[in-house]
């Protein structure tokens, strides 16, 4: 029978960083970001320069869980939704919304090609207002993504938005009840995604 023990596994010293001179040059690609260590921290691509996100909060985090989960309990079968994932817009651009709604067939991935995804989902936090409500929508409405879902915390109110000629026009909001038609219809009780 072979001794089993436990033995130090070296790690390297210090938090990983992302490489200060391929910041400078914003030459990172997507392919950088898949080959990270596993205890990197979560990062989005913009124009070749990795950003650090910093983790959620507990209400943001139960809110878009929350969401996740009405969705799959109540999206029709030709739909699924999903959490932590993200969107490649290219090789060197790459976002991480809080929910994604995608079309199946879908096959086990992390990052998913916009013609795949029907619904992207973002929670406002403090430190996230300006991307979550100018940035993204305008990155996800060029890609092409058929809606986006911007919720707002404090009281939750969720904004739902519809690709028209090429930019988001406002469908509904409701910090009570969202009813809206698209993608399929919807009839979400925010109390249901309220922490």
């Amino acid at each position: 029978m072979a001794d089993v023990s436990a033995q130090a596994v070296p790690t390297p010293s210090g938090e990983w960083v992302p490489d200060p001179v391929r910041q400078r040059l914003a030459d990172f690609k997507l392919e950088d970001v898949l080959d990270l260590p596993e205890d990197a921290p979560r990062v989005e691509l913009l124009d070749g320069v990795m950003n650090v996100v910093p983790s959620p909060a507990a209400d943001h985090q139960d809110i878009a869980n929350l969401l996740w989960y009405w969705l799959r309990a109540n999206a029709p079968a030709e739909y699924r939704a999903v959490a932590a994932v993200g969107i490649r817009l290219d090789d060197r651009n790459a976002r991480e919304p809080d929910v994604l709604l995608l079309r199946r067939p879908v096959e086990s991935s992390h990052y998913y090609e916009p013609y795949q995804v029907v619904v992207a989902v973002e929670v406002v936090s403090p430190g996230t207002r300006k991307r979550d409500r100018l940035q993204k929508p305008a990155e996800y409405a060029d890609a092409g993504i058929p809606y986006y879902w911007r919720v707002e915390q404090n009281p939750v109110h969720v904004y739902a938005y519809g690709l028209r000629d090429g930019a988001y026009k406002l469908l509904a909001d409701s910090d009570t009840t969202l009813k809206v038609d698209e993608p399929f219809p919807i009839n979400l009780p925010i109390q249901a995604i309220t922490p």
